[in-house]
């Protein structure tokens, strides 16, 4: 009988309902394979599958998870200690076959164990060190930019050289495939992450539009409200939180018709996508973008923008609207008055088949012959 493969799965941390989270705890219930992270939330429901398993998996052997507790609260001291986590507190891969890496800093556990198959499925490289450094610099209080490029100068060479000891790099879109080539000189295959179709289905139709982006700059959440201040007659409801929720909440001005709930659990977040009229998002050079495939398998068509992983999930004026880069509230506006009800219910359609094409099947199917290569 041959000898059974151990995988492991690294990822970052469970913080927030991040893409990078929910593909990790996919990856570990299907292979399947343990899991280590940083640190975790209580109760985070991207790990519950673990804690209390149900059909198929509840058969199982048993998913070991590794906590690493490597969480403060105090920024740059968190990312760096998360990066030496990994680095130095990761003896426990020896045990392991394959090792699959997800996140900014979980590559640098890769120096310890250069005979197994490590494998990186890269969501981007950290745009705070490449083509986001000036903007997140400058973000940042004048006294506090040199910490950020010293965090800057610790971390990059040694991403780039767990980066190429990496035996297969994914990327997650063929824009992040470019990145990779661009910054870092290597080449990547493409697969696409995995969309929950089961869990995001059309579930009626309701009187608002929703925005599911993360609340901090580069998903320019706040040219959505600003839009939507200028529609009164124009329900939005905001369905997560982050850096900008305070900042974001007095931008609204308390406006009735536009909503704050909040991150939400799953079944919550499924319910309100699955009776929205539409979505909108509209990051700012997306790496792929889950948000806009949750809302196609949902059948509901997305208004985003022409550029970024969007380019490769929405089929402009068929499950949605693409606005040009150069955004401007008046073009938002014409695109939310443009995608009514009607319209949105003649997309539903075509959004749920684009929606398919991403299955959580589909992308087993490929990780799985990847790890058998």
């Amino acid at each position: 009988m041959p000898k059974k493969t151990k995988n492991i799965i690294l990822h970052d941390y469970f913080e927030s309902l991040e893409g990078g989270g929910r593909l990790s705890s996919i990856l570990a219930q299907n292979l399947p394979a343990d899991l280590a992270y940083g640190f975790a939330r209580p109760g985070h429901p991207f790990l519950n599958p673990f804690l209390n398993p149900s059909p198929p998996f509840e058969k199982r052997e048993k998913i070991k998870q590794y906590h690493l507790h490597a969480y403060t609260a105090i920024p740059l001291w968190r990312q760096f200690k998360l990066a030496r986590t990994f680095a130095r507190c990761t003896s426990f891969l020896k045990n392991y076959d394959t090792v699959i890496y997800s996140g900014f800093y979980t590559p640098l556990a890769v120096q310890h164990h250069p005979a197994q198959c490590h494998i990186l499925y890269c969501h981007t490289p950290p745009r705070f060190i490449y083509d986001q450094r000036d903007f997140y610099l400058k973000r940042l209080p004048f006294g506090l930019r040199p910490a950020l490029q010293a965090f800057i100068n610790y971390l990059q060479p040694r991403y780039e050289n767990a980066i190429t000891q990496m035996d297969t790099l994914i990327a997650n879109s063929e824009n992040v495939r470019r990145r990779i080539q661009y910054y870092l000189n290597q080449e990547a295959i493409v697969i696409y992450p995995p969309c929950d179709t089961a869990r995001f289905i059309w579930r009626g139709q309701d009187n608002y539009y929703l925005s599911m982006g993360r609340l901090d700059p580069l998903k320019r959440v706040d040219l959505i409200i600003q839009a939507f201040l200028k529609m009164p007659d124009k329900r939005l409801i905001i369905t997560s939180g982050g850096s900008e929720l305070q900042q974001l909440k007095k931008l609204a001005k308390n406006a009735p018709h536009i909503q704050f709930t909040g991150w939400l659990d799953d079944a919550q977040l499924a319910d309100l996508v699955g009776h929205a009229i539409a979505t909108v998002y509209l990051a700012k050079n997306e790496d792929f973008g889950m948000s806009p495939l949750e809302s196609m398998a949902a059948g509901k068509p997305v208004i985003g923008v022409a550029e970024g992983g969007l380019l490769e999930t929405i089929v402009p004026d068929e499950t949605g609207i693409l606005l040009e880069s150069s955004l401007n509230l008046d073009a938002i506006c014409q695109a939310v008055e443009m995608l009514t009800a009607q319209k949105a219910l003649n997309m539903r359609r075509a959004c749920e088949e684009q929606a398919q094409r991403f299955r959580i099947d589909v992308f087993m199917e490929k990780m799985r012959r990847i790890i058998k290569a």
